[in-house]
């Protein structure tokens, strides 16, 4: 129990480093000299940006964000709107639609603030001309099924689009400046929330070839889209982005940091292993649980007592239906069917406080946790087999339930080796 407490100290320090105050202050541009302060946003740690900039502004704002539902909070002088994620939905089209309606009626003397982080990309549906929301919701599905890293779902996500891959800045006149809170692993500022306020370099070719790659059965007008010119998002050299800048506020890497000193004041070595992890879950989970065999049978290459940490965004590719969990569950799961036995606990979430899209940020397992699941009758590789982790670890008592945090550096794992 004691390291289980421990787990959830460095879950709270790796999300109290990704407070979006801090960041913020540290990145505050000038105000206009004389033209209007409008804030736009999008993402699950929106509301929490804007109530943040709220508080350190030295003048007059405005402005509107959209977060996800559950995700909002208290707010002075920004509107803050309410949308569905992982998967879009109409209020989410209409917030699109309102930040581009915004920005395109400033002018070069107005100052617009983006506040971006992690599920921007849900929540700012705006389909191309000739597509519809539908077609966007069956693009996402596709894409969150398909065990695609977020990098390359989000590649496609801005050439289906109107306000992604820059298109948001583009559409003013206005000098942006964007705060971004980076879910991605590598923390490029473009990928994140398909970078409605900042562009990168990748074409509608690279789209169809992660299509391809992914195999992803797309609706024919949707391929018809991203095969024709007006897929193409704006060059990052393009003219209208010249006076603009972004910083990333906030970060996996910096929460990671936060958590090793936590375990270190603890009496733990803590190694960080990455910040930008990707792949798919379940394999993940057995490098990281053969790694925590490897110390807690042999001493090798660290010694005990050790604190493991690792960030990133892993994937899950769907294999079962009506499987209850995220990839942070699955993650878990799979450790603990590697760790079997072994004096080892270990703690996988995401920051957010949502894991997928039920109500656990994650799941906590150790050397116990499979011999518990067959005590109420479930059989941890079939669980796993069908994407039904949270189900198995709702049976016993183990999903980690935070609610949501209000910020989102992605995915947090932590290993103790007693």
């Amino acid at each position: 129990m004691k390291h289980r407490t421990l787990l959830t100290k460095l879950f709270q320090a790796a999300v109290q480093a990704a407070d979006p105050l801090v960041g913020i202050r540290a990145h505050l541009p000038a105000p206009p000299a004389s033209g209007r302060t409008v804030v736009v946003g999008a993402g699950k740690g929106s509301a929490q940006m804007a109530a943040a900039l709220e508080s350190l502004w030295p003048v007059p704002l405005e402005g509107l964000v959209v977060t996800r539902y559950g995700y909002g909070c208290a707010t002075q002088s920004i509107e803050v709107i309410e949308a569905a994620h992982p998967v879009p939905d109409a209020a989410g089209l209409v917030a699109s639609r309102r930040l581009l309606d915004f920005v395109s009626r400033l002018g070069p003397e107005d100052l617009v603030i983006a506040l971006i982080s992690g599920g921007g990309s849900a929540l700012l549906p705006s389909p191309p001309l000739g597509l519809t929301l539908e077609d966007e919701v069956a693009l996402n599905q596709a894409l969150l099924s398909s065990g695609a890293p977020i990098s390359a779902m989000n590649v496609v996500r801005k050439h289906v689009s109107t306000i992604k891959g820059g298109r948001l800045a583009a559409a003013t006149k206005a000098r942006v400046v964007s705060l971004i809170v980076s879910d991605i692993p590598g923390d490029i500022p473009a990928f994140v929330a398909s970078g409605p306020t900042v562009p990168d370099g990748s074409t509608r070719q690279d789209a169809l070839a992660i299509v391809d790659n992914y195999k992803l059965d797309l609706a024919p007008a949707v391929l018809a889209h991203l095969r024709s010119p007006e897929a193409d998002a704006p060059s990052p050299e393009d003219a209208r982005f010249a006076l603009n800048e972004h910083h990333v506020v906030a970060s996996t890497g910096v929460s990671l940091e936060a958590a090793a000193r936590v375990a270190s004041a603890e009496g733990f070595t803590a190694h960080i292993l990455s910040d930008s992890i990707e792949g798919e879950s379940r394999d993940v989970a057995l490098v990281h649980a053969a790694l925590a065999r490897e110390i807690a049978t042999k001493g090798r290459p660290f010694d005990r007592p050790a604190v493991l940490l690792s960030g990133g965004e892993t994937t899950v590719t769907l294999r079962g239906k009506g499987g209850r969990g995220g990839r942070n569950s699955e993650f878990a799961l799979a450790f603990a069917l590697g760790i079997d036995g072994l004096p080892v606990t270990a703690l996988a979430a995401d920051t957010d406080g949502i894991d997928g899209v039920g109500d656990h940020a994650g799941a906590l397992v150790d050397g116990g946790t499979v011999g518990r699941l067959r005590a109420v009758g479930h059989d941890a590789r079939k669980l796993l087999a069908g994407n039904d982790s949270g189900s198995g670890f709702e049976a016993i008592g183990d999903l980690l339930i935070t609610g949501p945090t209000g910020t989102n550096v992605n995915d947090f794992r932590a290993i103790v080796i007693a």
